[in-house]
């Protein structure tokens, strides 16, 4: 964040969010996930390694256990920095994969928020729509808000879990 050597002013522009600051690196979760589509409810724990592949493309790989045992994702993440917007397509190996596309926003004190909106996908014979804000309340952690819809049906909430960076 910039240091201004002044209190914040309504004119101060929000800097542009660095990626690669806030989540290159390897990552713990624990989540405590309701029954869906996605799979049975239950504890869900393991890590996200987040990779940068050139100036504007990343990858996450996610490696995890649930009830239903082992499951790994993989992330393509797509950042353009001066639209303020990220898109990622989410392939799963519990059989479903995805895309989301989202803006970010922040303010001057370092806090980002991103909001991930899914295109309908099927899953387990289900229409499903997944929607996550990811809370960035510093480089080291932040909280996702998941949401999903199944079937056309209203949002409900999937869980709030946090993701904290390894040192």
């Amino acid at each position: 964040m910039p240091a201004l050597g002044r209190p914040t002013e309504t004119g101060d522009e929000v800097p542009l969010f660095d990626f690669d600051a806030y989540f290159l690196g390897k990552w713990t979760f624990e989540w405590n996930m309701p029954e869906s589509p996605l799979g049975p409810a239950g504890p869900y724990a393991g890590t996200t390694t987040v990779t940068k592949i050139d100036d504007r493309f990343y990858e996450a790989v996610t490696e995890g256990e649930g009830p239903s045992g082992a499951f790994k994702a993989r992330d393509v993440i797509a950042y353009h920095k001066n639209n303020r917007a990220l898109a990622r397509q989410v392939t799963d190996s519990r059989g479903f994969n995805y895309l989301q596309f989202g803006p970010i926003g922040g303010d001057l004190g370092g806090i980002y928020n991103i909001h991930f909106d899914s295109a309908p996908f099927t899953v387990n014979g289900k229409t499903v729509r997944v929607r996550n804000t990811l809370h960035l309340l510093s480089p080291l952690n932040y909280r996702v808000a998941s949401a999903i819809s199944v079937d056309g049906g209203p949002f409900t909430n999937l869980g709030t879990p946090w993701w904290r960076k390894t040192p």
